[in-house]
């Protein structure tokens, strides 16, 4: 029928058409290629479709298919992404993990360009994982992988051992990096697209790659500018700084690069080098930078505690705290009536409680108004800044909502033997800053 005028609904449903009904027909398929004639099918969902010749050398037929059945019609579509999610439905979840995206269009670029997405995560294997860790870390990258990235954890021994962590110990070190593991396993992570590498192994693997890399990036810095990213070690530019921490933020913008990460999503606190990864890729030329995708970070639970501190064990709730542990945390946490700026508990069920199971449960008498759920933070917000909802209940449903999180984690670490003796060894640790 090529050159010949085509009246048609659809281009791609007149291929549904001929596939469907003229390879059931080899008859009326064989006379349609002889004849160059009208050929009008009669369809319950397509209006008469005509592919009229403009010469023809054999007389006119018409021939009408009114008895086949009707062939379903779906509107054209790109192939579907192997997660079965539409792409504003990825970009959705993927968006979703962080409180700054830096930026959205580099993010939809991505989204639509790259078949498989690489994310990535490093961390200093420092002591006990604190719940913003262990859950928030968890949820985050289920949404990741849902959406089709592949995950990078970082396991990064060498960069705790150049911040003196664990005493600079490498194997006590690298025993808490085993027990971190661990934890994200029985927590509920999906670790069907997770990876965790050990920053050691796989330097050594490629030494002339990763370090080329590293001093072409503090070739290409002042110091200073390097000086502005000791906070992604838990340190301030003022502090007195060794050797060793001046090179870590050159060698933790080399892994973003080293790993070849689409997607750096780390914490707030890290958001500095990972601009200093964007702004190396404008000094070598490199069009594709990494998204940054950094979430929020979690206040500790006692008043004026910006951050959990690992060093603190009251300052937040660990991923294998007893249920006892978690119910006097939870009942002395900073939690004034009616306040919600600053408060501990409401951070807890915003990014934690609701995250997790959807909905947030408060038991109480009907005196105080009776049970209730809550399926959004803005309704839960509300009640409490009016005082409808008072800390004396919301305390009790947030340390039942954690104790339930934690629990697997717990049975865990109690019934698997190789869990249990990192947790003994972990514990006997002395956590050094």
């Amino acid at each position: 029928i090529k050159g010949h005028p085509i009246t048609y609904y659809n281009l791609k449903h007149m291929k549904v058409l001929f596939s469907s009904v003229l390879s059931k027909n080899r008859p009326l398929w064989n006379t349609c290629i002889r004849s160059q004639q009208l050929v009008n099918f009669s369809l319950r969902d397509i209006k008469t479709t005509t592919i009229m010749a403009s010469e023809a050398t054999e007389s006119l037929e018409k021939l009408t298919i009114a008895e086949q059945p009707a062939v379903p019609v779906a509107a054209p579509e790109k192939n579907p992404h192997p997660s079965g999610l539409s792409f504003e439905e990825r970009f959705d979840l993927v968006r979703s993990v962080a409180e700054e995206c830096i930026n959205d269009e580099d993010l939809k670029r991505l989204l639509a360009n790259k078949p498989t997405i690489i994310a990535y995560d490093g961390f200093e294997p420092s002591g006990r994982m604190h719940i913003a860790q262990g859950v928030m870390k968890a949820i985050n990258v289920n949404k990741l992988t849902r959406a089709g990235c592949n995950f990078k954890f970082w396991v990064a021994d060498w960069f705790a051992q150049l911040n003196n962590k664990m005493g600079g110990d490498l194997k006590k070190i690298q025993t808490v990096g085993q027990y971190m593991v661990e934890v994200w396993k029985a927590v509920g992570m999906d670790l069907s697209k997770v990876e965790f590498l050990s920053s050691s192994e796989e330097i050594n693997k490629r030494p002339d790659e990763y370090w080329t890399l590293v001093m072409d990036i503090a070739r290409k810095n002042n110091l200073k500018r390097i000086v502005r990213c000791s906070q992604i070690m838990g340190r301030n530019e003022t502090d007195e700084l060794s050797a060793a921490q001046i090179f870590y933020p050159c060698m933790q913008c080399a892994d973003i690069f080293f790993l070849k990460a689409d997607i750096c999503q780390l914490g707030m606190d890290q958001r500095k080098v990972n601009m200093l990864a964007r702004e190396y890729c404008d000094d070598i030329k490199r069009k594709n930078k990494p998204v940054i995708l950094s979430h929020r970070m979690m206040p500790g639970l006692l008043e004026g505690q910006e951050k959990m501190s690992k060093s603190d064990p009251n300052s937040a709730i660990f991923m294998e705290d007893s249920e006892a542990d978690v119910n006097v945390k939870i009942k002395k946490a900073y939690c004034p009536p009616q306040v919600v700026e600053g408060n501990p508990c409401i951070e807890y069920v915003k990014y934690i409680v609701l995250p997790w199971f959807n909905k947030f449960e408060i038991k109480r008498n009907a005196n105080n108004g009776g049970d209730k759920v809550y399926t959004d933070v803005e309704e839960l917000v509300a009640d409490f800044q009016s005082g409808s909802l008072h800390p004396g209940d919301l305390k009790p449903a947030l340390a039942a909502h954690l104790n339930k999180i934690l629990q697997p984690v717990r049975d865990h670490f109690e019934r698997d033997a190789n869990a249990k003796e990192l947790l003994k060894k972990v514990r006997s640790y002395k956590t050094t800053r």
